[in-house]
């Protein structure tokens, strides 16, 4: 098979990046201000990671919900999954977020008080509804219209002849679907869904326009307080640099294992 161009290529760029990132990393080991920087910044990491894993699993449950949706049989399913993604896709996530945050979840608060007061029970208040969840909930909806493109490609990627196959051995839609098309689906779909992850990792920065704490509204409460832009903002980058190159890393070698395999 011919060798495409570029695949055989020594990572130059790899080590460029991990040279510079070593330097950065000792001279924020070395400096105190860097160090103290660093300090309060990795306290956002976590909700960083938090908020990017709950909001991408729930937003690929959704996707393949809707990519399901738009394949079926049903004029109404596919109508309906249709309008959804278009909308979605139409609107910027930070807008987005600012109308899940200040529209929809009051809104959401006011039915749920609807009900419960319908039942006789107590009703919530809407600043019960978390900001960190309403910032979730947003990248959910947002991230699954795309998501929900990418499952859809994958699958009719699938041949029908092995569907139809599948179909005159006696398996069930379900069985077809989850021995079948999915499994042979995968290896299409991963490479954009990692890309939509990474992509999540850095989009996951928006939240911070609510109050959310994580890395960087931190950096902006912190280079507020200390008034060294250049320092502190050096360190988000380099935060935010270090996840999204390591996942890139890990991604490719599940590519590459995947390529062999098949």
């Amino acid at each position: 098979m011919r060798e495409r161009p570029g695949e055989k290529d020594f990572p130059w760029w790899l080590v460029i990046l991990a040279a510079t990132g070593a330097v950065l990393f000792a001279q924020v080991v070395a400096d105190d201000l860097y160090a103290q920087v660093l300090e309060t910044l990795s306290k956002g990491v976590a909700i960083t990671v938090f908020v990017t894993l709950v909001a991408f699993s729930l937003a690929t449950l959704l996707g393949l919900v809707l990519a399901m949706a738009s394949m079926s049989r049903w004029l109404v399913a596919r109508q309906a999954a249709r309008l959804y993604v278009e909308i979605v896709r139409g609107v910027p996530i930070l807008v987005l977020l600012l109308y899940v945050a200040f529209v929809l979840a009051p809104a959401l608060v006011v039915a749920v008080n609807w009900v419960l007061t319908s039942l006789g029970g107590e009703g919530i208040r809407t600043r019960d509804f978390s900001l960190l969840w309403r910032a979730i909930i947003a990248l959910t909806i947002g991230y699954s219209a795309f998501i929900a493109e990418v499952f859809r490609a994958g699958l009719l990627s699938v041949p029908e002849g092995q569907i139809e196959a599948a179909e005159a051995l006696g398996l069930s839609p379900w069985q077809r679907f989850r021995l079948v098309r999915l499994p042979q689906a995968f290896r299409v779909i991963l490479p954009p869904l990692g890309n939509d992850f990474i992509a999540m990792i850095k989009d996951s920065s928006l939240v911070s326009v609510l109050g959310v704490t994580d890395i960087t509204q931190l950096g902006k409460v912190t280079a507020a307080g200390n008034f060294r832009y250049f320092e502190t903002y050096n360190v988000v980058a380099l935060l935010y640099l270090v996840m999204t190159v390591s996942l890139s890393l890990v991604l490719r070698r599940v590519e590459k294992r995947l390529a062999v395999g098949r």
